[in-house]
């Protein structure tokens, strides 16, 4: 799709002060990019301060690669962007470690790819979860009740 292809992380730096080593034109290409897949101004407000969400100089290593992944699960491009807007904590996951282990576990659980997509839109904080200390624990007591 439009959003690139998967196959490395996507990371924003941890929280960064509104004085950060980005460059002004780093910031606008990020910000130009994520705009071009149709993020609002408010969207990219909410990204950029809201939530300290800052993005690095690199789109084509870092942001265009998750975004392709949620693509690749079967989410729609308002569907990828609801994710991002309502996690954006997500390009702060590690991709490889956190959040394909993640999808992968909930497809073992017997979750088809179209259940998966749909779960992770209605709740992408999943995607930060750790799958020993609080999914994997959290399914064994829910099958014990």
């Amino acid at each position: 799709g439009r959003w690139g292809r998967s196959g490395t992380q996507c990371a924003a730096s941890p929280r960064v002060s509104r004085r950060s080593s980005l460059s002004d034109d780093d910031r606008t290409a990020a910000e130009a990019y994520l705009s071009s897949l149709g993020f609002s101004e408010g969207e990219l407000r909410t990204l950029t301060s809201r939530y300290g969400c800052r993005f690095g100089p690199d789109v084509e290593k870092k942001i265009k690669p998750f975004l392709g992944w949620l693509s690749e699960l079967g989410l729609s491009d308002l569907e990828v962007r609801k994710v991002v807007v309502a996690f954006p904590q997500v390009f702060r996951q590690r991709l490889e470690e956190t959040v394909k282990p993640v999808v992968f576990w909930l497809r073992g659980l017997g979750a088809d790819g179209s259940h998966v997509a749909k779960t992770i839109t209605k709740h992408p904080q999943l995607m930060g979860y750790s799958l020993e200390e609080n999914l994997k624990p959290r399914v064994q007591w829910l099958k014990e009740l």
